[in-house]
């Protein structure tokens, strides 16, 4: 497992844009190599801030060889405005010629599974389907919640001590909504490179405590650790508590 890499950006807008960098550097290095790649996306403001970067850059990605999949999701009715897919593809996806087949979203409330667990199976099956045939992802961006979650992966739940399966469900997020549908610390260490998006001094102790060591189960990013590369992207907030 790969040594964390820590860069430090002035502010947000910095930020987002260092992430969408890392991002088409990772999809074109895969594809060069590969001749395809896969990303895991994130939510939340900086995730899809980073989306709507990427939908500006040069045509640097062939849209055609790319698989998407999500960190998580809200186990909510298709179109809600919540979903972590919608917002995707409002910011990116649906202004760049993806092949829909090579796009993973996780099933709705209102859809074939509504049962969150057999959701989770349903996501699980796509998951391993593509490991077995790539053997890794190549990029899984994650996001930080300021008690140090990443996906759904919250301190002390029994989703983040999963220790074998790649996708779970949650039915009792500590943060709104309650029942999603998430992918394991397992399953994150099963990407080649790991990308963390934080900014905020409300995430800088957790961001510290992280990077120093912290047990996954008290601080759920702490377990996120790519094959080849971890780097954690911060503003100067969130790395506040870091030694200069």
């Amino acid at each position: 497992m790969s040594k964390p890499a820590v860069e430090t950006y002035s502010g947000t807008e910095a930020l987002v844009e260092a992430a969408a960098e890392h991002f088409v550097a990772q999809v074109v290095e895969a594809q060069r190599l590969r001749g395809s790649a896969s990303v895991v996306l994130t939510g939340g403001g900086t995730g899809i801030g980073l989306l709507e970067v990427v939908r500006q850059a040069p045509g640097e990605i062939d849209w055609s060889r790319i698989d998407i999949f999500w960190g998580d999701e809200r186990f909510l009715p298709a179109g809600d405005p919540e979903r972590n897919d919608r917002q995707a593809r409002q910011a990116l996806l649906d202004h760049v010629p993806v092949d829909p087949s090579r796009v993973h979203p996780v099933a709705t409330s209102d859809g074939e599974y509504p049962d969150p667990v057999e959701a989770a199976a349903e996501y699980s099956a796509a998951v391993h389907a593509h490991l077995t045939e790539h053997g890794s992802f190549d990029l899984h961006l994650l996001g930080m919640g300021g008690e140090g979650h990443i996906n759904s992966l919250f301190p002390h739940t029994d989703a983040v001590r999963e220790e074998h399966e790649l996708v779970v469900a949650v039915t009792d997020s500590p943060k709104p909504p309650p029942v999603r549908v998430t992918l394991t610390l397992p399953a994150v260490r099963q990407s080649r490179h790991v990308v963390l998006v934080v900014s905020g001094e409300a995430k800088a102790a957790a961001v510290a405590a992280a990077l120093n060591g912290a047990s996954p189960l008290d601080i759920p990013s702490a377990g996120a650790v790519g094959a080849e590369s971890t780097t954690w992207l911060l503003d100067e907030s969130a790395a506040a508590d870091l030694p200069r």
